[in-house]
């Protein structure tokens, strides 16, 4: 007897064609994708609003996907068009693309020793909210000290979907080595904290279900936000070595406008450099560290000041001509210029901007400083290296962190349009 004839379903004899079928669409989406993050990124780097025709020549697309593309970014509220008097009005292909205001945001988040903030920002790089709070961290117990964090970032949170933005990503700053995926802290010696992961203790309430949150080095930070004028648009200085000074010293190695981490994510704990082998001991186990001379409560007690007494005092001080403050200033000057001038000498940096607590004292750290550089540094003769401070900003580490945040939105937009983040939840 003959056997009936098996379909093709049955045989598998199709499975070759669905195979290609599924590779065509899995090309298709994947070229989508990355059409995307180029015509984002295109949008945000730029200094001014792009039209569609420049921004398909940009590209080397077609007008026609450019525009596919770019309602696509405008309906999930990365990009805006806007009239030649500068209002919004989506869905008009003739007038120029901009990034949107006040619909995605990222937050930004800062635990140092004796304070706390947090900073959000949108994509054009407004400030949609902040807090600010003083505190006493150092040697604390991070299970304390985190949940406080959590709920200062909740706070923040409901304040921006209230104000209907969304915020998509979140990063968290801390003075201290960070692991290469940004999940654990390894070592914060001024904290007094090691090997947690800070999202386990930030509590389930502090973001919303679906906000990712990295750590990275708060110095790291403050620099990637000095490298950018606005989230995704890298500033006109944007090739650095940032130094910053609070109790302790942390730096950044910038270049064009990245944060060069190194292998493992730790690059530029210039505050750590032996200025003196058999110095003053420091927190971190060693002896003669830059910090034990250039920290905020190491230049307070030279200077016969008590570790309570704020910067203005200090500033003061100097001012007024006190034996003390003026020796102090210039011994940080001198142990910074020692630092700075063998890093120059390692990395080739022509710019150091001083940042945080360094800030209200470069005119009087300047002379010091760039006296050992002219010294210390081999290229002298043939290459200046000019010393700048950090453009005004009290919380640059939030700043940094909300900017940092949004990076992985402008670069990868069709994750956030096709799993867009809950404008709401505390899960």
């Amino acid at each position: 007897m003959t056997r009936p004839a098996e379909s093709n379903a049955d045989t598998g004899a199709e499975a070759p064609l669905e195979r290609r079928r599924d590779a065509v669409a899995a090309r298709q989406s994947s070229l989508r994708e990355h059409n995307l993050a180029v015509v984002s990124q295109t949008v945000f780097a730029s200094a001014t609003p792009l039209s569609r025709a420049r921004l398909a020549a940009e590209t080397g697309m077609t007008r026609s996907t450019v525009s596919r593309l770019t309602e696509e970014l405008v309906r999930a509220g990365l990009l805006i068009t806007r009239d030649a008097d500068g209002r919004g009005r989506p869905g008009r292909p003739a007038v120029p693309l901009a990034p949107a205001a006040g619909s995605v945001a990222g937050l930004g988040l800062h635990v140092n020793v004796d304070y706390m903030t947090g900073r959000v920002v949108d994509l054009t790089g407004a400030v949609l909210a902040e807090e600010h709070l003083t505190g006493d961290f150092e040697a604390s117990d991070p299970a304390d000290v985190l949940p406080r964090a959590g709920e200062l970032a909740a706070r923040l949170v409901a304040r921006v979907h209230a104000a209907g933005a969304r915020v998509a990503r979140a990063r968290l700053g801390l003075p201290g080595l960070v692991d290469a995926e940004g999940r654990r802290l390894l070592l914060a010696p001024n904290l007094g904290w090691r090997d947690i992961t800070p999202a386990e203790l930030l509590g389930d309430a502090a973001l919303p279900a679906g906000v990712d949150l990295r750590v990275d080095n708060d110095a790291h930070l403050a620099a990637y936000g000095i490298a950018h004028a606005a989230p995704g648009r890298v500033a006109e200085r944007n090739t650095f070595l940032y130094v910053a000074g609070d109790i302790g010293v942390g730096a950044a190695i910038v270049s064009r406008g990245q944060v060069v981490a190194g292998q493992h994510g730790w690059a530029g704990e210039i505050g750590h450099v032996s200025i003196e082998p058999d110095g003053p001991p420091c927190h971190c186990g060693s002896r003669g560290c830059l910090e034990v001379y250039t920290g905020k409560h190491a230049v307070l007690a030279a200077a016969g000041l008590p570790p309570t007494a704020s910067s203005a005092d200090l500033q003061r001080a100097v001012a007024e001509g006190h034996p003390q403050a003026l020796a102090a200033v210039d011994r940080a000057a001198w142990a910074l210029g020692v630092a700075l001038a063998s890093t120059v000498n390692i990395v080739d940096a022509d710019e150091i901007v001083l940042g945080s607590g360094f800030v209200p004292f470069v005119d009087a750290l300047r002379p010091g400083i760039e006296e050992q550089l002219r010294v210390r540094t081999l290229a002298a003769p043939w290459s200046s290296v000019t010393l700048r401070a950090a453009p005004p900003d009290d919380a640059p580490a939030a700043t940094g962190g909300a900017m940092r945040a949004l990076e992985a939105v402008i670069a990868d937009p069709a994750s956030w349009i096709e799993t867009p983040v809950p404008a709401t939840g505390t899960g």
